[in-house]
C-alpha cells in the first residue's frame, strides 16, 4: 500500500466529516484556530506526520490517526462550523505556516530543534515509548 500523506488524509477526512455534520450556527464562533482542542489536535497530527516522513524507522498508525481525527471533526461539527470555515482553516497557506510555527515552538519547548532530523526522530521514539499524544499516532 503506498504511503499517503497523513496531512492529506487529515484534511480530506476533516472536510468530509464536517460536510456531513451540523451546518453553521447563527451564533458567533471564534475562528477554528482559536478552538484549542482542534488546533492543538491538528498540531499533534502535523508533528506526527513530519516525524514519520523524516524518520525511516518510524511510520504512522493510520487507524489511530484517523480515529483521533474523527474525534476532532466530531467536535468541530458539534460546534457548528460551516463547510467554508473548515475549508478555509484547513487549506489556508497562512494557517499552514502558523501551524508550522506553532509546532516548531512546541518542539523547542520540549528541547527539540525542529530542523535537526536526529532530534526529531529521538523525540518521536520517546513519544512512542511514553505513549504521548504524538507517540500514539506512530509506530
Amino acid at each position: 500500500m503506498p504511503r499517503r500523506s497523513l496531512s492529506t488524509l487529515v484534511a480530506a477526512s476533516l472536510l468530509a466529516g464536517l460536510l456531513a455534520g451540523v451546518g453553521a450556527s447563527a451564533q458567533a464562533r471564534p475562528p477554528l484556530r482559536e478552538v484549542e482542542q482542534i488546533d492543538n489536535g491538528l498540531m499533534v497530527i502535523a508533528i506526527a506526520d513530519d516525524i514519520r516522513k523524516r524518520c525511516d524507522d518510524i511510520d504512522a498508525r493510520m487507524l489511530s490517526a484517523l480515529s483521533f481525527l474523527h474525534s476532532l471533526k466530531a467536535e468541530a461539527g458539534r460546534l457548528g462550523y460551516s463547510r467554508d470555515e473548515v475549508s478555509d482553516y484547513v487549506n489556508s497557506g497562512a494557517e499552514k505556516r502558523r501551524m508550522r510555527d506553532k509546532a516548531t515552538a512546541y518542539l523547542a519547548g520540549q528541547g527539540v530543534d525542529a530542523t535537526n532530523k536526529q532530534q526529531i526522530c529521538d523525540f518521536g521514539r520517546t513519544q512512542m515509548a511514553q505513549g504521548g499524544p504524538i507517540g500514539r499516532l506512530l509506530r
